[in-house]
């Protein structure tokens, strides 16, 4: 592949609602830039995007897919993203190193759920767009229609670039209106409109030029003066208005046949900015202030990881984007997180799974290297003695767990590594050993996240897992004061055991976890068996006394007791300890405590009164609503336990186009005519 220099580079993020062909898309510029001979399909796992062997099967896209394209002397690096939403930190790190998202919409459903999402995503991150209208070859495909579904949804100018000539199966070419010339099929010859067409090109072309005109004062003046605006400034007034997001521009193709895609290609290399027009990247340097990187040869080094991927044969595969300086094969580099050198070894530019060596990585570029050992996504990569750090990309709180437990003796000591591999590739994705139910969690986005992340733990390192809904990680505790006293005695010929220990139990505010008092006055109990005391009661503590859950929010004092002479001993005192703890806990109110998540629940404002009526029948308590763009905004409070399939739940409600987060706020009661259930449940499986 030829070396680019940056303003020849264009980063585009392809974007939007799953099947929308996103993929085929990306096939069919790769195969009208000459680069494939041979155009692959997902029904037969041969596109150069969808390569992971799940992606395969499911014949959807799971993962970040880079696929560089050369067109008219630039490189266009198209960053195929995921359209199922379980997939969303795969968009999140796209659209974080890209300068423009190419949003696809179907011809058919126009703006749908994904459509949305990830326009919003690319608001987030201050994207222009362009869209693409794509299966305009399909059966009641309607640009006009698609519009109008655009302009409804979101408040943007949308100015056609392309209009289709024929409609659906007769769909055979395009009016690119800037060039004001027919391009049939996938052919590179352009050709005059049809006479059937002339007049609508002849009225979306006024809309394009008054659309240009915007982009400065001379150029308005020029075209309400009556004058025409030359090629030129027609072009230069569309990549300013793209630019600044004032106009997004609208594409038409069918990318299982390829037309309109020669045209899309030209408008990527002709309006999607360079790096360059994109303007320098804010980064943080150690002292915690903000430095601008410009994206020059002679700017020092900042290099963005994206992306991480893992496989048992390659190893590990680290994506990033350079915004300064320059990264070389065979470099030593510096991660600015783990305050670490790595050493670089033969960089790559990617095209799917395919790893073309190069020699350098210029700014605006995008590469990989293989075997980082340090570095993770997010990490910057820079000079030792320049310091920097890029913001990485923002990845949403986990909204679905499973318990998960091997299948085999042998899978128990490969399970923690091969989840750290599995989480380390996909950020949205976490592992980890939950302290009170003594279960291996794994966390994602929904349940086909989790399921993928399961089918690949078995097909890529042979680690097969159960899965399970996790159980909630209750606590106990006490609500008044209670005192009492145990005696421990045991006699078996020769040296006994003797204990007896005063206690008394006092609840504590919540969250300040357990206090240990010494009262013991006058020396009824030795000093030194204090230790033996407090080991008996952090026993009870770990393991609970109602539902075998930790106990938290006590303060217990030992306050007097009895000792023998000979047959005082550590272990006395810890059975002494524990049984006396039991003993005054149970008298002294116990009570469940349950986690509450806090959730922020966004939806079409269609769903309020079903959302509603759902979540009071999930014991939540709605703290607030708000209203936003067309879209209710719900805040509650809700118990864990009522809680932990609601993804799935909230896009069944409202047909995938909710969304919500959650986060723990705090721990309360349970109600009461629940505990027993719990107890119960405690109790079986201790049997």
């Amino acid at each position: 592949m030829k070396d680019y220099a940056t303003e020849k580079l264009r980063n585009v993020a392809l974007v939007g609602h799953g099947s929308a062909g996103k993929t085929l898309l990306a096939e069919a510029m790769l195969f009208s830039s000459g680069a494939i001979n041979r155009m692959g399909k997902i029904e037969d796992g041969t596109t150069v995007a969808d390569y992971d062997q799940e992606e395969i099967n499911r014949k959807i896209s799971l993962n970040l897919s880079l696929v560089p394209i050369e067109w008219k002397d630039c490189k266009i690096n198209v960053l195929d993203t995921p359209g199922y939403t379980d997939f969303v930190g795969e968009v999140k790190s796209g659209l974080r190193v890209a300068d423009l998202a190419l949003v696809v919409v179907d011809a058919v459903a126009g703006v749908e759920v994904g459509t949305e999402l990830t326009w919003n995503y690319a608001t987030e991150q201050g994207l222009p767009r362009m869209v693409v209208v794509n299966k305009m070859n399909r059966e009641n495909a309607d640009l006009g229609r698609a519009l109008e579904s655009l302009r409804q949804a979101f408040d943007v100018n949308f100015v056609p670039m392309t209009l289709p000539i024929g409609s659906q199966a007769d769909f055979a070419g395009v009016v690119d209106l800037v060039k004001m010339k027919a391009v049939m099929g996938n052919e590179s010859m352009a050709t005059e409109i049809p006479e059937d067409i002339a007049d609508a090109a002849e009225e979306a072309r006024v809309v394009l030029i008054e659309a240009a005109a915007e982009a400065n004062d001379e150029l308005i003046m020029k075209y309400l003066e009556g004058e025409e605006l030359s090629q030129q400034e027609i072009e230069e007034g569309l990549r300013s208005v793209i630019l600044a997001g004032t106009v997004v521009p609208v594409f038409v193709t069918a990318a299982s046949t390829g037309v309109g895609v020669r045209s899309l290609l030209d408008a990527l290399a002709g309006y999607s900015p360079s790096p360059i027009a994109a303007g320098a990247a804010a980064a943080t340097n150690p002292a915690g202030e903000e430095e601008m990187i410009e994206p020059s040869e002679l700017a020092p080094l900042a290099a963005l990881v994206f992306k991480t991927t893992a496989d048992p044969f390659v190893g590990k595969l680290t994506y990033f984007r350079v915004y300064g300086g320059m990264i070389k094969s065979n470099s030593v580099v510096y991660n600015s997180r783990a305050a670490a050198e790595e050493r670089m070894g033969q960089v790559h530019v990617m095209c799917g799974k395919e790893q073309i060596p190069v020699a350098q990585i210029r700014p605006g570029d995008i590469g990989a290297v293989a075997k980082l050992t340090e570095t993770v996504t997010g990490d910057t990569l820079c000079d030792k003695g320049h310091a920097v750090t890029l913001p990485g990309p923002v990845f949403p709180n986990p909204l679905y767990a499973v318990a998960v437990s091997p299948t085999s003796k042998a899978d128990q000591a490969k399970l923690g590594p091969t989840l750290t591999r599995i989480c380390e590739e996909d950020p949205t994705l976490h592992w980890r050993q939950d302290p009170t139910t003594a279960e291996t969690i794994v966390e994602g986005m929904g349940d086909a996240h989790i399921d993928i992340a399961m089918s690949r733990m078995a097909n890529r390192f042979g680690v097969v897992v159960e899965s399970s809904t996790p159980k909630v990680p209750y606590r106990e505790t006490i609500t008044k004061t209670n005192v009492d006293q145990y005696r421990h005695k045991k006699q078996t010929g020769g040296a006994g055991q003797f204990a007896e220990v005063h206690m008394r139990l006092e609840p504590m505010p919540r969250d300040t976890g357990f206090e240990f008092s010494w009262d013991v006055f006058g020396g009824a109990i030795s000093r030194s068996f204090e230790s033996s005391i407090l080991k008996g009661v952090r026993q009870v503590m770990e393991q609970g006394v109602l539902a075998g859950f930790p106990v938290v929010d006590v303060k217990a004092a030992v306050t007097d007791g009895k000792e023998h002479p000979v047959d005082s001993k550590d272990i006395a005192f810890q059975i002494a300890g524990r049984e006396v703890f039991k003993k005054v806990m149970l008298e002294a109110g116990p009570v469940l405590l349950e986690p509450i998540q806090k959730m922020v629940i966004t939806i079409p404002e269609e769903y309020t009164g079903d959302i509603m009526g759902d979540l009071n029948t999930k014991r939540a308590r709605v703290q607030g609503m708000d209203q936003a763009g067309g879209k209710t905004v719900i805040t509650a409070l809700a118990p864990l336990s009522e809680i932990q399939r609601y993804a799935t739940d909230l896009r069944s409600l409202t047909q995938g186009r909710g969304v919500f987060s959650m986060e723990l706020d705090h721990y309360e009661p349970v109600p009461t005519h629940l505990v027993p259930a719990i107890v119960e449940a405690h109790r079986k499986e201790e049997e």
